[in-house]
């Protein structure tokens, strides 16, 4: 004999887990009350606290900062790479002198 394994709708997840978080009471309590896991409620509340989490927006001064920050560390790193390919160039020379390759 196999048991169905039973499936809760969104809202009624929503529900039970403002029950633990809404009246301060154990996940434990709540899941006897209404008959679920312990571990399916805890996974319930879980979600349901970090969506009244307020979602961190950055504004627009933010993004301008990073934004000059990337464009200043890019414009850095080309400079460095060019020079790096420059110096590469400069050191094979002399090796190849050095070698009367030339």
């Amino acid at each position: 004999m196999t048991s169905k394994r039973r499936s809760f709708t969104p809202e009624f997840k929503r529900e039970a887990a403002r029950l633990v978080i809404d009246t301060d009471r154990s996940i434990r309590a709540v899941a006897e009350e209404i008959g679920v896991g312990e571990q399916s409620l805890g996974r319930w509340v879980k979600i349901e606290r970090e969506s009244r989490q307020p979602t961190k927006r950055r504004t627009v001064e933010e993004l301008e900062a990073e934004n000059a920050r990337l464009t200043k560390e890019l414009y850095e790193a080309r400079k460095d790479n060019e020079f790096l390919g420059k110096a590469a160039s400069f050191f094979a020379q002399k090796r190849q002198d050095r070698n009367g390759l030339n």
